[in-house]
């Protein structure tokens, strides 16, 4: 498969998971106590993420993740230069859909007449460091992201794994959220921070982007990498690599 492919597929891979779980957040912000709360937020994500996994697992490998990346470079399955292409190819998909959702949602009002964009900080995944540590936040999201990637190595990157696509994967960020969302966002994934937290800080609906996004690098990527380390050296099949 060409590059342009793969970058492409990359890019619209993660578009999708940030365009609709970014929505998500903004419409359940937009509907108030009628809207789909924290469980529709998990299952949006998670169906995204199984169909963007599913369409782009034979083109690039369904990565649409910074971190899942990361694991695969440290595990030898990608190249170093691929791998730089693929995550500036997620962060750019993951930015067009964050100015997306504010395009969508600017101007709309949640139902106590605050800014949709502005309540719901653009749907993008941060934490109250007045509830939780930096350190704390760091260490919620690699756990998180460990059992994502675990999940990945699991169903998709094993040769003997069972052919069921990207649903798994899919399921495993459904759980995640529905323990980690109330507390961090439960990103797991360093595009879905970055570009819709990018768009939400240069229209002052995020001032605390800068200061807490690089939590959403450092504690996916040690998750991802401590997953694909131990799947890969413990786990796999050698015969089957």
């Amino acid at each position: 498969m060409s590059t342009p492919a793969k970058l492409t597929a990359e890019a619209i891979g993660t578009f999708a998971l940030c365009f609709i779980g970014a929505g998500a957040i903004c419409m359940t912000t937009k509907m108030g106590a009628t809207g789909a709360g924290l469980l529709g937020v998990a299952i949006a994500h998670g169906i995204i993420l199984s169909i963007a996994v599913s369409a782009t697992m034979n083109v690039s490998g369904g990565h649409v993740n910074p971190a899942v990346t990361m694991a695969m470079l440290v595990t030898g399955r990608i190249s170093l230069a691929d791998a730089i292409g693929y995550i500036v190819a997620q962060c750019v998909g993951a930015t067009v859909a964050g100015f997306l959702v504010l395009t969508i949602f600017k101007g709309m009002s949640a139902p106590d007449g605050t800014s949709v964009i502005v309540a719901a900080q653009l749907g993008t995944p941060n934490f109250n460091p007045q509830s939780i540590s930096t350190g704390t936040a760091i260490l919620i999201e690699a756990v998180l992201t460990f059992l994502l990637v675990f999940a990945v190595f699991g169903t998709a990157a094993d040769p003997r794994a069972p052919k069921i696509g990207g649903f798994g994967i899919g399921l495993t960020i459904c759980a995640d959220i529905l323990v980690g969302g109330p507390l961090t966002g439960a990103a797991m994934n360093p595009a879905r921070t970055f570009g819709p937290g990018l768009v939400a800080s240069m229209n002052n609906c995020l001032d605390s982007f800068w200061g807490q996004h690089m939590v959403y690098w450092v504690g996916p990527i040690l998750g991802a990498v401590v997953a694909g380390l131990i799947y890969d050296n413990l786990i796999m099949d050698k015969k089957a690599k």
